[in-house]
């Protein structure tokens, strides 16, 4: 079987920068393991596979190792797809999901996520990943990811892991955001996955479902620029909207191609 592949660095304005993420549209479902098998084919942080029918998009978000319940720079990338190469109409994207339906709006080439918000609570620190860091945190919070809170941008960007002893823990399907009041942005962060093929994401929209209601208490502002620290680095623009976020960047093209399952 034939299937297009399209290849986007997510909220970058620039080739080679943000975050890549393979989009592949279907006619209907494939099994799960071929999904799996694509996704670790395409060795990127996230694949995302889609079905359009008369309900609407279903969209599906695939790692080389596991399906994820919600994935904003896939879901962004997506969006791009649809815009800019299959014609889709009108200026939002509306997508069934795991986690409900994801609405994408397109205004000059930005593209702005209505995503669930995820307020991260108090935590303790499990000795495992205290033990992989190379400076701990002042501030430990967690919901889907562990947010570990650090005082300054100049800690974030020393931050190592520990991958032996890092990996030994298994936050399926989250992960270990660390984050701190940017410099030249209002808060930066990375973000890092145990047990993945890639250990450090390069731009993770769906952590800022947790970073944007946490730093807009903290700077008490409802709108705010955020910069991902990782070695593609990302700019997202953010808005803290009580139960929802919203999380735009731009996006672009690296690639169009085709892809066989047999």
């Amino acid at each position: 079987m034939k299937l297009d592949l399209f290849q986007v660095d997510s909220f970058t304005e620039e080739i080679f920068k943000g975050n890549p993420a393979c989009v592949v549209p279907l006619t209907s479902w494939l099994s799960n393991d071929i999904l799996l098998n694509i996704a670790k084919e395409n060795a990127v942080a996230e694949t995302a596979f889609f079905v359009s029918n008369p309900d609407g998009i279903h969209l599906r978000w695939f790692t080389a190792e596991i399906e994820m319940d919600l994935c904003g720079h896939a879901t962004l990338a997506t969006a791009h797809v649809l815009k800019t190469v299959l014609g889709h109409p009108g200026k939002d994207v509306i997508f069934t999901t795991a986690s409900g339906e994801l609405l994408v709006s397109v205004q000059d080439g930005l593209y702005t996520l209505d995503l669930p918000s995820r307020k991260p609570i108090v935590s303790e620190l499990p000795e495992t990943i205290k033990k992989a860091l190379n400076v701990q945190p002042t501030i430990v919070l967690k919901s889907r990811d562990y947010i570990l809170v650090y005082d300054s941008e100049k800690a974030i960007k020393d931050l190592q892991i520990d991958r032996q002893i890092f990996d030994q823990i298994n936050l399926d399907p989250g992960g270990v955001v660390v984050t701190a009041k940017g410099e030249a942005y209002d808060f930066v962060s990375r973000y890092f996955t145990p047990q993945s093929t890639i250990l450090e994401d390069p731009v993770t929209g769906s952590s800022h479902c947790s970073l944007i209601p946490y730093w807009s208490e903290q700077l008490m502002k409802k709108e705010m620029h955020a910069m991902q620290l990782s070695e593609r680095t990302g700019m997202l623009y953010c808005t803290d909207k009580g139960d929802r976020v919203l999380i735009a960047g731009y996006a672009k093209t690296y690639s169009v191609g085709a892809l066989w399952t047999e």
